[in-house]
């Protein structure tokens, strides 16, 4: 007897308050990193369908922006509890997409949650300023107002928190809303919007189109998309920077990083192992803030090395639905090549491998994308590893003899994401944030994700653009600025 293999689930569009399968002539497979195993189709959507969704959003801002900012907030409300409620369910399945382990999706869904309540602060966030008798009897004032319809290209490492640095922003102070996922993980926002079609948003207020570079480029060049926020490579934010420019649109593109971390001989190196080996190689290294590059200085070079050594081949690699599982696959078979032959690379450069994660199989889960962690010591800085950005499980360690060597080697790399120090001098932890050419500084801190109501920031190739994702930085983004000068004249015939 023959069994049907079962219909592989076709990831709809949402668009004015509805779903709708796309028209789409192309679709790929969506793929269980862990196991190899296809577990969906995302549509490769065209301009018409981007289209679609822009108008549908168009037609619904000018009564959301009518709406108060206080009734704005309560279907966010209503959305935290909802992702409360369901925060295990999407934490599988960013982990059955992405390849996280369960613990990392579900610490990442804490995160989509706090920029939601942080978003519920926007009627006191998005208030203005005034003068009275800026001149005799005239009155001035700012107002903050919204833009119209705005848009968010987020990528496959953070599922279901990098939307939420934008979406519950954008529409608190008054815009509507576009989201292309990654097509590579489009399940967590599939479920995630089933939940915002719950919450009472009217109908076109947020809508979310699948698909590749099409839908990027029909959003870049769409007259009525004001704003785009976009993060994912340096080389793809550059270009999506330079073309919303072109077309006369705000953008804030956060780029790649090279993240680096500095190892004084003071610091407390069994809590900087544990810190590092957890930045280095959670999430498989597949997040913008994971440490890439360890310097360690003077003693600390041999310490440090041993001890991060150890702690590296420990780690437990799998599924990451699996108990105690410590670390998952890359997210595509071509990633695990790429990062595989960039270890080659430094190999052939020069640098020594004290820990090798290459050709690793995993019982039960041969077909799986995985790379255990690697370490290489010695990385020349003209090696090609010292400035490219390896997105997977690899640490290199380089040495130097002094602070200002150290800081040199930072100051010379293109990105300047975060910059992190391990030490227990005072002095020493404010040089390096008064020093440190990033944006995200940790002192004794292995991953410096900013809260919420903090911007998230980066500097050089890391970002283009002036405001930031969260907090502040994102009323300003998504509102502009009106001034208002006031005079009333007298009225004679009247007394009050």
């Amino acid at each position: 007897m023959t069994v049907a293999a079962p219909t592989l689930t076709k990831v709809p569009n949402y668009i004015n308050g509805r779903w709708a399968e796309s028209r789409a002539g192309e679709w790929i497979d969506v793929t269980n990193p862990a196991t190899g195993e296809t577990i969906a189709q995302t549509p490769l959507s065209d301009a018409a369908e981007v289209d679609a969704a822009v108008a549908a959003a168009a037609a619904a801002f000018p009564e959301w922006r009518r709406t108060p900012p206080e009734d704005r907030i309560q279907p966010l409300f209503r959305l935290k509890q909802l992702l409360e409620d369901h925060v295990d369910e999407l934490s599988r399945i960013i982990t059955q997409e992405n390849g996280k382990t369960f613990t990392e999706a579900k610490a990442e869904f804490r995160r989509a949650i706090e920029n939601v309540e942080v978003a519920c602060g926007t009627p006191m966030m998005m208030q203005g300023y005034n003068l009275e008798d800026v001149a005799r009897g005239i009155d001035e004032m700012m107002i903050r107002q919204p833009l119209g319809v705005v848009a968010a290209i987020v990528p496959f490492n953070f599922p279901g928190m990098i939307p939420f640095w934008f979406l519950p922003y954008a529409i608190a102070t008054g815009n509507t809303f576009v989201l292309k996922p990654s097509e590579r993980v489009p399940l967590t926002m599939r479920r995630t919007f089933e939940l915002l079609d719950q919450t009472g948003l009217p109908k076109g207020v947020v809508n979310l189109v699948n698909g590749g570079k099409a839908v990027v480029n029909a959003l870049l060049d769409h007259p009525k998309v004001r704003a785009i926020s976009f993060v994912g490579s340096t080389p793809v934010a550059k270009y999506v920077y330079a073309r919303a420019g072109a077309n006369g649109k705000r953008a804030q593109c956060q780029g790649g990083a090279k993240n680096h971390v500095i190892v004084l001989p003071d610091a407390d190196m069994q809590m900087a192992t544990q810190i590092i080996n957890d930045s280095a190689f959670g999430c498989a290294g597949q997040r913008c803030l994971a440490v890439s590059v360890a310097v360690t200085i003077g003693e600390a070079q041999k310490t440090f090395r041993d001890s991060i050594t150890e702690a590296a081949a420990s780690l437990k690699v799998g599924n990451g639905l699996e108990q105690g599982v410590q670390m998952g696959p890359v997210i595509s078979p071509q990633s695990k090549s790429r990062v595989e032959s960039l270890i080659a690379v430094g190999e052939k450069q020069g640098a020594k491998i004290l820990l090798d994660g290459r050709n690793s199989k995993i019982p039960k889960y041969e077909s799986g994308n995985f790379v255990k962690p690697t370490i290489l010591d010695d990385v020349p800085a003209t090696s090609e590893l010292a400035d490219t950005e390896i997105f997977g499980p690899v640490l290199s360690l380089i040495h130097a003899n002094d602070m200002d060597e150290a800081l040199a080697f930072l100051e010379r790399s293109p990105y300047g994401n975060q910059a992190s120090l391990f030490t227990s001098s005072g002095a020493a932890a404010r040089r390096f944030r008064y020093e440190a050419p990033a944006g995200n500084i940790g002192i004794n801190i292995g991953v410096a994700a900013p809260m919420a109501y903090f911007p998230f920031s980066g500097w050089k190739d890391s970002f283009f653009g002036i405001l930031h994702g969260q907090g502040r930085d994102s009323i300003e983004f998504y509102t502009e600025e009106k001034v208002v000068i006031e005079r009333w004249a007298k009225e004679h015939s009247r007394k009050f």
